[in-house]
């Protein structure tokens, strides 16, 4: 698996997982859990981000290296 793929999906799980955090510090009015909760939900979508910032890279890579061979 691509190391960009296990980005996505990592950062997939920790914005599910911020958001479940973040909802339950509001429910059981927690403000910790709730920060903590937002937190993780912005690290998972950076990190989603990264995935996608290293798909592009690689498909540029990918198109330069057509060019060259041209």
């Amino acid at each position: 698996m691509k190391t960009s793929t296990k980005d996505k999906i990592k950062g997939s799980f920790h914005e599910v997982a911020g958001t479940i955090k973040e909802s339950v510090g509001k429910v059981t009015n927690d403000p910790n859990l709730k920060a903590d909760g937002k937190v993780e939900k912005k690290e998972g979508k950076v990190q989603q981000k990264i995935g996608h910032a290293k798909d592009a890279v690689a498909d540029l890579k990918d198109k330069l290296s057509e060019l060259k061979t041209r």
